[in-house]
């Protein structure tokens, strides 16, 4: 017999004793996190690696994020917000959109003109966002929110909240929970730099409660055209088909770099072109379907071992931050061309060559 209640669903609940959280709290969730821990054999193999994925698309609104936004928005409604704002390139505003309609407060969103697709911007204006489309890139809307939060009553739900980081650090304690310890590697993409800090924290913190004994590599990978922390300099016009990863100046950089050689990873670019090629290979040699940015796990994770990077039959967890659906354009512009045919069952048995 299943004796957990309904609120056992919710992340917040079950890692309740790692949580910034009370009594006092109230527990606003779409039954986020538990996403599944792939193996992907076939991949795996190719590459000489024990190799998974970790589904965050699978989230309630398709991201990563929800793991975030639900502590983010508890706290906001515990320390009285009546309504939470961001900048974003989709999945931010996509996740607080929703979690802010769950709380019945007012969201706002600001995104940089042209630079959202179509799949995350559907979700915020359905989920009942205010949306305003700057004339400029992410960082330029980042600094307007944050000078609103600034002089305003509202409460600001990017990354910068450290609630968070709390809430995207589940995501360590879940690979943890479902492997009994954790991989050699973790490879993740890294766009405001978020994720990459509150995965090593999870780990860490799992470590000092005595559940776990080693720590992973932690390695993350930037898009190329949008790679400050490569280059070591902010990018002013930053360009990827990754939107999500697409940041110049992001605002958690100096954290993760210090995550990344405290586990003796790395943070390192990959190409749009790798992106896209490893954002196919996910799709059709392991069934799943992810956004192009959460393809960057993978890209970084097939450029390094064409180096030598990784020994044989090592553990490598990549985390695809976002459903395949999120952007729909992409995936039709760079997918296999659809063939019109008549209706007519001679001449569609002629073209399959059955």
């Amino acid at each position: 017999m299943n004796n957990k209640g309904p609120r056992d669903q919710y992340l917040i609940e079950r890692y309740r004793r790692f949580l910034p959280v009370s009594d006092d709290t109230p527990v606003i969730s779409l039954a986020e996190g538990s996403t599944p821990l792939l193996p992907a054999p076939r991949l795996g193999e190719q590459l000489g690696l024990e190799l998974y994925f970790k589904l965050e698309g699978l989230n309630p609104t398709g991201s990563f994020k929800d793991r975030g936004m639900t502590l983010a928005v508890s706290k906001g409604i515990e320390e009285g917000a009546g309504a939470v704002i961001c900048a974003s390139t989709g999945n931010t505003s996509a996740s607080a959109a929703a979690y802010a309609g769950r709380a019945g407060i007012r969201c706002i969103v600001i995104i940089p003109e042209g630079k959202i697709t179509a799949g995350k911007l559907a979700q915020a204006i359905t989920h009942g966002a205010e949306v305003l489309s700057v004339a400029g890139n992410f960082d330029q809307a980042l600094n307007i929110v944050r000078a609103i939060v600034d002089k305003y009553p509202v409460q600001l739900v990017n990354s910068i909240n450290p609630y968070r980081l709390e809430g995207q650090k589940t995501g360590a304690f879940e690979i943890v929970d479902s492997l009994g310890k954790a991989p050699d590697y973790l490879s993740i993409p890294v766009g405001n730099a978020g994720n990459i800090n509150a995965y090593w924290k999870g780990f860490n913190e799992y470590r000092e409660a005595g559940l776990l004994d080693s720590l992973p590599h932690m390695i993350g990978f930037q898009a190329a055209g949008a790679a400050p922390l490569v280059l070591g300099h902010p990018v002013d016009n930053p360009e990827t088909i990754a939107t999500a990863i697409r940041i110049g100046n992001p605002a958690r950089g100096d954290q993760a770099l210090d995550a990344a050689a405290a586990s003796g990873g790395l943070i390192e670019a990959v190409t749009d072109d790798e992106i896209i090629a490893a954002y196919q290979l996910v799709a059709s040699s392991e069934g799943t379907f992810c956004e192009p940015a959460s393809a960057a796990s993978l890209a970084g994770v097939i450029k390094k071992q064409s180096e030598g990077y990784f020994e044989e039959g090592d553990m490598v967890v990549c985390v695809l931050t976002g459903h395949g659906l999120k952007d729909p354009d992409t995936a039709i512009s760079k997918g296999r061309e659809v063939t019109h045919v008549a209706a007519d069952l001679d001449e569609v048995v002629k073209i399959l060559a059955l």
